[in-house]
């Protein structure tokens, strides 16, 4: 009898590598899919006295368009709407903060490569 082992979905492996890559990186995670109404973000970390909305994309390496290629104007304007209720709900209106974007290529055999981007777009 053949059994199928259970894969978790590419897109956790890929954030479970991102948060991975956060915390090597200094970062403090303090929440993963935190869900505000109908957006989500991703993962919420601290670096210093910063607080990162952090996106992550993961992709097979056989796929054309980069991760961080694909966080287009829809999806940061969901995330920035995320980020304010955040804050919002912190009641700190004097808060730091930044968007980044974590981009997980996701090959057949090996190790994901992680690539962080700080401050990948705006708050616009």
């Amino acid at each position: 009898m053949w059994f199928r082992r259970k894969h978790r979905p590419l897109g956790r492996r890929g954030e479970d590598a991102a948060v991975k890559a956060l915390r090597r990186a200094g970062y403090a995670v303090l929440e993963r899919n935190a869900k505000f109404g109908r957006y989500e973000l991703d993962v919420i970390a601290r670096e210093g006295d910063t607080t990162a909305f952090v996106e992550v994309k993961t992709r097979r390496r056989s796929e054309a368009i980069t991760p961080e290629d694909s966080v287009g104007p829809t999806k940061r304007r969901h995330i920035r709407a995320a980020a304010h209720r955040y804050i919002a709900d912190e009641d700190d209106s004097q808060m730091y903060y930044r968007f980044d974007v974590v981009s997980v290529v996701i090959p057949d055999h090996g190790k994901p490569d992680v690539t962080i981007y700080r401050d990948a777009f705006p708050d616009q």
